[in-house]
Parts: C-alpha cells; structure tokens; sequence
C-alpha cells in the first residue's frame, strides 16, 4: 500500500460533532481526543490503542462464518427503542468484540468515542496514509487499514441505532452513548451518509448487524477453539442455574417412565380372576402414558431440530442471494 493518498473522510468538517483544536497544534504535545493519556506523537502507543478500541479480533476471526448464526446484512440492528420494546437492556461496553452483541434481556453497546467525531482526526490522522499512524512498514499500513475499516463499520451501526429523535434521547442521556452536548438536528447532519458506507470499505464483522452470544459461544469451540466466546456467568450459582431447567425436565420424565414400569409390573401380580378388569386398565394406561411421554420428547426434539434447520435454510439462502447480488454489481462495474 502506497502512503501517498488521502482517504475518503465519512462526514464533512460542518458536520463534524466535535472540534478539538489540539489535534492541529503537534507544538502542544496533544492527545487522542477524549483520552488525555494517548499522545498522538506516538504512533507505535497509538496504532496499539486504536486497534484494541476498534478491531474486533475473535469476531474478525469467525467473520466469514457469521452467516451462519446472524442474518447476513449490516443493516440488522434494531434501534434503540426497538431494543427496549424487545425486553433488552443496553449495557456500555467499550469492549469493540461485544458491541452489538445480545444474549437474553441484555444488548452491549460500545459508545461513539469522540475521536470518531472529528473531522480532523479523520482526515489527518486515520484516513491520512502519509501521517505518523501509517508508518512506512507493510505490518504497520495493514493495521491502520484495519483500523480504518473497522472504524467506518462501526460508525454506520449507529446510523441503524439511532434511527429516530427517541432513539437519539436514549443515547444521549439515559445511556451515555453519546456526548451530552450535541443535538438531534446535529447528529442527523453527522451521520445522515452513513448509509452509503457499503460493506466493501468495512471490515468483515460489520457486514452483520447484531449477534447472538449463545451462538457465538456454541460455535467459538469449532471456529476459533476456544471454549466460550464470551462467559457472562461469574459466581457457580449463576453458571449451573442455566442447567436447572433441563436437568428438572429430564428427571421429571424418567421418573414418570420409571413410576409407569412399576405399575406395569406391579399388575401383573393381579392373577384373581376379579381383578382381571383393574388388571386391563392399569395396563392400558400404562401404555398411553409411555406414548404421551415419547410423544412430548419427540415433540420437542422435533422442534428443536426443526428450528436449527429453519436458521440454516434462511442463512444459506440469504448467502446465495448475496452472492448473486455481488455477482451482478461486479458485472455491471
């Protein structure tokens, strides 16, 4: 990659939501902007920051199988309010690996860190492949690319998060997503081309919207070998309540099976010719049992089996209709 051209900036410098004058002053020793402890004349410090903030390793990693536990398209995130009305919980996290990233009654959201609001850190420093951040070495320029890609994918979720003014409230002042000071007429001028960022200029997680963690935990074990994706349980308690359920379940139907054996055996000890009738019915209902319980098991196995297989259905047919997409704009280029 040849450090000689300026990338494309996703905002203009009228819309830009936060003007730090630092970051056009090297003579002030300046800082990353909202993060006083990151200077911006060490590109080696820097470069490390901004690839642990944006760059999602493992989901990178598990990426070109993601189609597999999330409907293939960037746009499918729900806003904020939708999230709410989904029962969820938006939790901040400022770790990049479980933004947009659900499980249960809970969603983790990264916040937008100023530094991304900056026209001038933009076109200066992350879009510039001539500033200290890209370096001169392949490894280096690679990083900053990944960087940058991660970056632009990362600012169009919020395109699709904050879609209406309470969307915009939310974030602002019940969730912090955003720097208090901006306005709803503000943020829509910032963000209003994010829509035209397409997956080509992003990096490979953000052509997905949202992720389920049970998912990525089941297949983090084949994908990238490590046991869980992300452990969300802490205490024992909490780790071996999940097993509760299924293990009442499981007893309860044995037991039911076992009781039904028993009463089986226990009629065929009633060889008084008066008690042939209670002889018949205990038998006949000791068989209907048995059915109703295989009927239940096989009933929710079924389900089970049939869900998994509608969620492969529909990913590998929105795969193939991606990929016919793809093809056609390739020809038509």
């Amino acid at each position: 990659m040849s450090p000689t051209t300026t990338l494309l900036v996703p905002f203009t410098e009228e819309n830009q939501l936060y003007r730090d004058p630092t970051t056009s002053q090297p003579s002030s020793s300046p800082t990353l902007p909202g993060h006083p402890r990151v200077p911006l004349h060490d590109a080696v410090r820097l470069r490390g920051f901004l690839r642990r903030e944006l760059w999602a390793v493992d989901l990178e990693r598990m990426a070109p199988h993601l189609w597999i536990m999330s409907t293939q398209s960037s746009s499918n995130v729900s806003p904020l309010h939708q999230q709410k009305v989904k029962g969820r919980e938006t939790i901040v996290t400022e770790d990049p690996r479980l933004h947009l990233v659900w499980i249960y009654d809970r969603v983790f959201i990264k916040p937008l860190p100023k530094y991304l609001l900056s026209y001038t850190f933009w076109s200066d420093i992350i879009s510039n492949q001539r500033s200290v951040l890209w370096g001169s070495t392949r490894e280096e320029q690679e990083t900053c690319s990944m960087i940058r890609i991660s970056a632009l994918g990362f600012l169009r979720t919020y395109y699709y998060l904050i879609q209406h003014e309470s969307d915009f409230e939310i974030a602002r002042n019940e969730t912090r997503l955003l720097p208090p000071d901006i306005t709803w007429t503000d943020f829509c001028a910032f963000s209003k081309d994010f829509v035209d960022i397409s997956d080509d200029t992003v990096s490979e997680r953000y052509h997905y919207g949202e992720l389920r963690l049970t998912s990525l935990n089941l297949y983090a074990k084949l994908i990238i070998g490590k046991f869980h994706y992300k452990r969300v349980h802490r205490q024992y308690g909490a780790f071996f309540a999940r097993y509760y359920g299924p293990l009442l379940f499981i007893f309860g139907i044995l037991s039911i099976i076992l009781s039904a054996m028993q009463v089986e055996l226990g009629v065929e000890t009633l060889t008084n010719a008066q008690w042939i009738s209670f002889w018949y019915a205990s038998r006949w209902f000791v068989i209907v049992a048995l059915a109703c319980i295989a009927f239940v098991v096989l009933g929710f196995v079924s389900l089970l089996v049939g869900m998994v297989v509608d969620e492969w259905v529909f990913a590998l047919r929105r795969r193939y209709e991606k990929g016919g997409l793809r093809k056609r704009q390739q020809i038509k280029a």
